[in-house]
This record gives C-alpha cells, sequence and structure tokens, in this order.
C-alpha cells in the first residue's frame, strides 16, 4: 500500500512516500522524502504532492493511505498540513493517522520499556511552545507501545520540577541544556520528520486508530482557560 505522510508543524517541514505492507506495522519502506522550506508551505505543499507523486509514475489514486503531524506546532503551518490530508481524505475515502509530534518524539527515542510484568518506563517528550513555556507529552511506554498519560503545556520551571523520576527525550538543543543544567537526565534526538510520521502513522492504522477528514482537527495542546486565569492570579 502507498502512504503519503506530511509534516507542517515547524519552520521547515516534509512529505514522506512510503511503500507498506498490511502484514506489518513495522513494514515501512520510505520510497522518498522530500524537504519544504518554512514560510511558503501554502504555495508549495499541493504542487510538491503532485511532483512527488509524478516523478514516482503515480497518482493521487494510487494512496491507500494518510498521515499528517496534528501538532503541537505552528498554527499556521499545521493547518496547511491538515487541509491538504482532509481534501485529499475526501477525495480519496482513505484512512487517515493523525500523529501527535510529542509521541513522535517518543517513538523517534526508540524508547522501550522492559518486561511489562516488572515495570513501566516513564518517558517525557517535550517541546518549545515560545514564551518560556514547553510542549510536554508523558507517557507510559510498556514494552513495544506507548501509552498516552497525557499532553499538555508547562513553564520551564514546571517542567524541570516535574521531569523528576521520568526520562526526557527532546529534539531542542537550547531545552537539553537548560534541563541538563537543573540535573535532569535527557535524550536529545533529531527532529521528527514525514519519515517519522509515516513510520507511526502506519502503525496507528494498522492498530484502527484512524479519523475521517471531519474528525481530523489540530491538537494544539494550549492550556485550559482555567489554568490560564491559575496563573495571572497568582
Amino acid at each position: 500500500m502507498l502512504l503519503l505522510a506530511i509534516d507542517t508543524s515547524g519552520k521547515n517541514g516534509s512529505i514522506a512516500l512510503a511503500r507498506t505492507s498490511e502484514q506489518s506495522a513495522d513494514d515501512v519502506e520510505i520510497i522518498e522524502i522530500m524537504p519544504l522550506t518554512g514560510g511558503t508551505f501554502s504555495a508549495q505543499l499541493i504542487p510538491q504532492i503532485a511532483d512527488l507523486l509524478f516523478s514516482r509514475e503515480h497518482t493521487k489514486y494510487d494512496i491507500g493511505a494518510l498521515a499528517v503531524a496534528s501538532g503541537p506546532g505552528s498554527f499556521t503551518g499545521l493547518r496547511i498540513g491538515l487541509a491538504a490530508v482532509k481534501a485529499l481524505g475526501e477525495i480519496l475515502n482513505k484512512p487517515i493517522a493523525a500523529v501527535s509530534l510529542l509521541e513522535a518524539c517518543i517513538f523517534e527515542s526508540g524508547a522501550k520499556g522492559t518486561d511489562e510484568s516488572v515495570r513501566a518506563t516513564k518517558v517525557m517528550a517535550a517541546l518549545d511552545a515560545g514564551r518560556g513555556e514547553v510542549y510536554v507529552g508523558e507517557y507510559i511506554v510498556p514494552a513495544d507501545a506507548a501509552q498516552t498519560a497525557r499532553e499538555r503545556v508547562l513553564s520551564r520551571s514546571e517542567l524541570i520540577e516535574q521531569a523528576k523520576g521520568w526520562e526526557v527525550v527532546t529534539p531542542d538543543s537550547a531545552l537539553a541544556e537548560v534541563l541538563r543544567a537543573a540535573a535532569v537526565p535527557v535524550s536529545l534526538l533529531a527532529p521528527p520528520s514525514a519519515v517519522t510520521v509515516a513510520r507511526l502513522g502506519w502503525r496507528k492504522i494498522q492498530a484502527g486508530e484512524t479519523v475521517t477528514p471531519g474528525q481530523l482537527e489540530a491538537n494544539y495542546v494550549r492550556r485550559t482557560d482555567a489554568e490560564i486565569l491559575e496563573r495571572i492570579g497568582s
């Protein structure tokens, strides 16, 4: 099956075309990855998808599944990628996997728990959210599958306090230095890309974790109104 994966969550993005096997959730062959330069996703994305398919002698009707980074990340960038996948999903009526970038960080790290009958591993993914805040995903990883505990926004000081007892992974070198300076163990990752979205997205599709075009929404992971009011009042 041909899988198209899109990541437009950050300053730079990418598109990946992959071939998958329905016999295995891990059998994903990346055919090609195409980078997208930040700031012009709206002008680039659809032509680049068409060029990628054409260069491999495919059309959009050959696509069997779709995967897209759903956030957190750039509001504008996410909307562009999601709009493209919504449109393709409507036309093709194919399964769609929405991939959290925080979960993609866990996947990229290769985090594996030990035997789940003994203990589970607590892994925290962290992404810079700007303005002194951090997107955080807290996962319990029992052997092979990451299970989401919660995704939220913390200040850097809150992150340092709450990261105690967790294995922290991040693709942000500046954030990693902040954590190390506070004696928090942290692993630095390569930034997730459309390749990661493709691999994790295929796992989700095989597990039946799909959405319809109408259900596909951005995952901005922002503070609730109550949390914002609490911070203002403190």
